[in-house]
């Protein structure tokens, strides 16, 4: 239920067409809370229809205009009754350490170049966080929504920091463990 949520939280920040939103979620958002075009236009649908967000009207009726939406009280109410709801922590879902799970039944053969262009992909994320901050985060910017999105960011850089160090152990391990001379079960050597 948190893309409608997202959304509502967007078109809060500033009205958008849903070209605009999409493009704010491949920005911003979309580091945490990802949505492809159609999610974000299906989704609109629902929340007008809900009554919790409407389009602004244009001042000349145009096909092919892009609708901007607004959020309406009813949607604000909503976003806040979610704020203060309780959820628990979703498990965790993460391709590549289900791959190396399965590899300790056929075997880390592969597992190298994979855990490396992991480890790029993340080191490449940081960095864009990185950048992030020092762009929109300059000292002196202390409203309360900087300080919540700045918080946002660095639990973005502590979760790319994780990946780094974990990956950086899992390449050692793995490593180890393709290694000719490496033991293999029962300790024996082949």
């Amino acid at each position: 239920m948190s893309l409608p949520h997202a959304i509502l939280t967007a078109l809060l920040e500033r009205p958008s067409s849903g070209l605009e939103l999409t493009r704010r979620f491949d920005r911003s958002i979309g580091y945490f809370w990802s949505a492809t075009h159609q999610q974000i236009y299906r989704e609109l649908g629902r929340l007008e229809e809900a009554g919790l967000i409407r389009a602004l009207p244009g001042e000349v009726p145009v096909r092919g205009r892009k609708k901007e939406y607004e959020v309406l009280p009813a949607g604000s109410a909503e976003l806040a009754r979610w704020v203060e709801e309780s959820q628990d922590p979703k498990p965790m879902r993460d391709p590549l350490l289900l791959r190396i799970r399965a590899a300790g039944v056929v075997g880390p053969q592969g597992l190298l170049p994979e855990l490396r262009r992991h480890l790029e992909l993340h080191r490449g994320q940081l960095e864009t966080y990185e950048a992030i901050e020092a762009k929109d985060f300059p000292p002196g910017r202390d409203a309360v929504e900087d300080r919540l999105r700045r918080l946002v960011l660095h639990g973005g850089i502590a979760l790319e920091t994780f990946w780094l160090r974990w990956l950086e152990e899992a390449l050692a391990e793995v490593d180890g463990m393709t290694a000719p001379d490496a033991p293999r079960e029962g300790g024996d050597k082949a």
